[in-house]
């Protein structure tokens, strides 16, 4: 059946660079072929956004929206206008972001799934502040749009129990005839515990010390990311740990700078903007513990990526953190930066720490690929 079976994903608007989004359609869309089945990835034509330095902020936000929202409809509508064998039964679309969930108004229902991975903008945008999330009077419109657009889904993922209940909640409960249901998220991409000969190479293209060891966050710097807490965290550790702060992805905000000038710990900190894959690996796998004191996520893909990569992991307490761990992680308050301190000093006792390592690389069994492909493929089909 698989060569007759063909999967079109709808994926997210290149401009936007969204990164993680591009990797789950791209994860998805390899899956797929090399399953056998004919898998294509469609994205929103840019055009006006040719013009834009950047289409998150601004005027150029504007152009974005024109070719997400005006352009690529119409693109949606002619395709399958212009050919009929798009509504064969054998076709099947799926939306690879919820946050394009307005899409499925263009697509055939019954052949339509989608993946909702959080509703935190949804949420954000109705006014609940446990988000961490704001939105200006335009983007309240725009999540309303994507919510009343998702509660017509006849086929949906959401990647998380947490994810699947917040959304039961914005929604009255659905028909039937409606099926909804939780699969996590697969790796997006390869994690192992690298050699500590090829880690330290790429590290030194850093400015990391590997002499000394580090607490490693990775991440945004959004206020929900809760980075501060690893400063609060390392100054009660005190002398107890003398080891430095890694974090790698954005780079650091005023604040956090100014809250590590006020703790003494400035020259402990060391920032890695963006690191490509490898060195992300890398950081993984020589990281003391790797520390993610998350407020709120719809799924957390960097507590399984350090765990495959064979590293203690400390988390948030909070949903969905503990789902996705699989109990193989420390977890703690998320405004409790003693019990953080107090998980890591844990640690020490080599016993606990070969346990958690051997533990979490056994959850990451879960996350493989063939398991979460025969997953959407259930829901797909």
């Amino acid at each position: 059946m698989s060569n007759s079976v063909r999967i079109i994903l709808i994926g997210n608007y290149l401009p936007d660079k969204q990164e993680s989004m591009l990797r789950f359609a791209h994860m998805l869309d390899n899956g797929f072929r090399n399953a056998g089945f004919k898998s294509e990835v469609w994205q929103p034509t840019v055009l006006f956004g040719k013009k834009a330095l950047n289409t998150n902020a601004g005027f150029g936000k504007w152009l974005g929206y024109l070719d997400k929202w005006v352009i690529f409809p119409i693109v949606l509508r002619w395709r399958l206008l212009g050919s009929g064998n798009l509504r064969q039964p054998t076709v099947r679309f799926h939306i690879c972001d919820h946050s394009n969930a307005p899409y499925l108004k263009q697509l055939p229902i019954d052949q339509t799934s989608i993946t909702c991975h959080d509703v935190l903008a949804i949420r954000g945008g109705l006014g609940h502040v446990d988000t961490y999330v704001t939105a200006s009077r335009f983007g309240q419109i725009l999540q309303r749009w994507i919510l009343n657009s998702l509660s017509h889904a006849k086929r949906l993922a959401a990647v998380s129990q947490l994810t699947f209940d917040q959304l039961q909640a914005l929604i009255p409960p659905h028909p039937k005839h409606k099926d909804w249901r939780v699969i996590h998220n697969a790796f997006n991409a390869e994690f192992w515990p690298m050699d500590a000969r090829q880690a330290s190479s790429l590290i030194k293209q850093t400015e990391l010390d590997l002499n000394v060891p580090f607490l490693l966050h990775v991440g945004s710097g959004h206020p929900r990311k809760n980075r501060l807490l690893l400063l609060d965290m390392v100054a009660i550790l005190g002398k107890q740990w003398q080891g430095n702060i890694c974090f790698a992805g954005e780079a650091l905000d005023s604040t956090l700078l100014e809250h590590s000038e006020i703790l003494g710990l400035r020259q402990r900190i060391i920032s890695i903007v963006k690191p490509d894959h490898h060195v992300l690996v890398a950081l993984y796998s020589t990281c003391a513990a790797f520390v993610f004191p998350s407020y709120t996520e719809g799924f957390g893909w960097p507590v399984i990526e350090a765990q495959a990569c064979g590293r203690p992991v400390i988390a948030s307490n909070v949903a969905p953190m503990p789902e996705v761990s699989g109990g193989a992680a420390l977890h703690a308050a998320p405004t409790d930066a003693q019990a953080f301190a107090d998980a890591f000093l844990s640690l020490i006792d080599d016993s606990k720490r070969t346990n958690l390592i051997a533990a979490g690389l056994a959850n990451c069994r879960r996350f493989e690929l063939n398991h979460i492909l025969s997953a959407y493929l259930e829901l797909i089909m």
